[in-house]
């Protein structure tokens, strides 16, 4: 099973840090933010990654290399312009195959066992979302969660955490270009096409400053 890390965004909220460095690099623990990702993958198994890149990207593609350092195989897909997440999963298709596929956010820090995703089958479904609790900085929610199932509403209502299984079926047919990943995931919910799991882990979005400082302390304890 192959992965998808997603470390093209600008990390406006990040700036000024990011204006030097790339968000997926920026340090946590002591090391990129994304190594920690890509350690967690290694380590359920998911060898082959596919990584895309647009802001810094040669930072980031000197950073990582080929991925040998962490036993892993990785190709690039680049995009001139950030083209979001659906936009940029379209792009990657040629490297990502025709079998169901790991998506995981880049600028996130969890102890989540994706080795689960690689036991998982999708069935008639088009992907399977990892949910969290909803955080102080997103108590709106996004998707309702009701037996397994993501439903439009009467579930318990919880963040995703930017990790899933995806088809690639729920991107075949769609133009290239800049797309955002939820209006694709809202109408596969209208169809009963979304499965998911509440994880309660530990998961930081690490989308600001401050919430990177809160991680590093974390990991110091």
């Amino acid at each position: 099973m192959k992965a998808f890390v997603l470390a093209a965004g600008r990390g406006e909220r990040m700036r000024p840090l990011t204006d030097t460095t790339p968000k997926p690099l920026l340090l946590a623990g002591g090391e990129p933010l994304i190594a920690h990702t890509i350690r967690r993958l290694a380590n359920a198994g998911v060898v082959d990654l596919v990584i895309n890149t647009s802001h810094l990207w040669d930072q980031v593609e000197a950073c990582l290399g080929g991925g040998e350092s962490f036993g892993v195989n990785i190709q690039y897909s680049r995009e001139e312009v950030a083209l979001e997440t659906a936009g940029g999963v379209v792009k990657a298709l040629p490297l990502l195959g025709d079998t169901p596929f790991i998506l995981v956010n880049g600028d996130i820090w969890t102890d989540f066992d994706f080795a689960a995703l690689t036991r998982r089958s999708l069935g008639d479904s088009l992907a399977h979302l990892v949910m969290v609790s909803n955080p102080e900085h997103h108590p709106q929610g996004d998707f309702y969660l009701d037996h397994g199932k993501l439903v439009q509403e009467d579930g318990e209502l919880l963040t995703y955490s930017g990790i899933g299984l995806y088809s690639p079926n729920m991107f075949s047919g769609l133009p290239a270009g800049k797309r955002p990943l939820a209006p694709i995931l809202r109408q596969a919910i209208s169809n009963s096409q979304l499965t998911g799991e509440k994880f309660n882990g530990t998961w930081v979005d690490v989308g600001t400053p401050g919430r990177l400082s809160e991680l590093n302390r974390l990991l110091e304890n």
